[in-house]
């Protein structure tokens, strides 16, 4: 398949990149800025804020677009944007996969949400229920429309837990954010980068999918691995959402301590998604950075 991705330069889009042309397909990186890539490197150019310049970038040879750019944060841009990638997709049956996250549930309980649990978004993803389910809508214009929600991101040294290590190396302790209760969904970025490419290649049309392969990580227990694995003992303290939202902003506070536990069976069930890298405890406090 011609793949055009959007945020192929990106922590998870690189690695999506990576595993669709290990398994044969060719990518066409859609970015910004073509001297951002090598000259060799086959690109388009476009840019979420120029609605024609997505829609003249998916061209009748494109088989699937995969849009894992980093949101404007202005609804209204990213719905024209939406709109203008999906026009030439109308009736084509072609896959478009749109990127959204788990934190669009909001808090949850202690049994493992499935993708069928109704969102509550917390306020820095809070228009993007209304995007998915534009996305979801297309699968009834013959779109192959698929969403996946991937859980905390880590591998190769990247995502929040790499931030987290970084944390502890400044202030010479791991830290969480309120509550040593709280859990993550996770998965590793390599494992996801595989889902990417069976929601590509075999998801079916109007599928939500949770790209999660541990339901329940304990944060205080991910913070620990972060201290050792800047150099610690694996020391941690508590960050209070106040002080945390001085450094790192309000929205992303309240995500950090977000309390979720998100199941990730579908993919797994109907896809034959197979996670198999090291747990992200194993991976941070050990060194691993594979």
């Amino acid at each position: 398949m011609r793949v055009l991705v959007l945020g192929a330069t990106g922590y998870i889009g690189s690695a999506v990149v990576s595993r669709l042309t290990l398994e044969g397909h060719d990518v066409v990186p859609l970015v910004k800025d073509a001297a951002a890539l090598h000259p060799d490197v086959p690109v388009r150019v476009g840019d979420l804020t120029d609605p024609a310049s997505l829609r003249a970038a998916v061209t009748d040879d494109v088989d699937a677009v995969v849009n894992l750019a980093t949101p404007t944060g202005d609804e209204a841009v990213d719905t024209a944007a939406l709109e203008a990638l999906l026009a030439p997709l109308l009736g084509t049956n072609r896959a478009f996969v749109y990127t959204s996250g788990v934190w669009v549930l909001g808090a949850t309980g202690d049994t493992p949400l499935t993708e069928d649990a109704p969102t509550n978004a917390i306020a820095i993803v809070g228009y993007r229920p209304r995007i998915e389910q534009r996305v979801l809508a297309a699968a009834g214009d013959d779109v192959r429309a698929v969403v996946v929600r991937p859980g905390i991101v880590y591998g190769r040294g990247g995502g929040i837990p790499g931030l987290m290590t970084d944390w502890a190396r400044e202030h010479g302790t791991g830290r969480y954010v309120g509550s040593a209760a709280v859990r993550w969904p996770m998965v590793h970025v390599d494992d996801l980068a595989e889902l990417f490419v069976l929601a590509v290649t075999k998801a079916d049309a109007g599928s939500v999918l949770h790209g999660v392969a541990h339901e329940a990580v304990p944060v205080a227990a991910l913070a620990a691995a972060a201290d050792i694995a800047a150099g610690g003992t694996g020391r941690v303290e508590p960050w209070p959402v106040e002080q945390a939202a001085e450094a790192v902003g309000g929205p992303f506070a309240e995500a950090l301590g977000l309390n979720q536990v998100v199941s990730g069976r579908r993919a797994v069930e109907e896809l034959g998604w197979r996670p198999s890298r090291p747990y992200v405890l194993t991976e941070l406090a050990g060194g691993s950075r594979g």
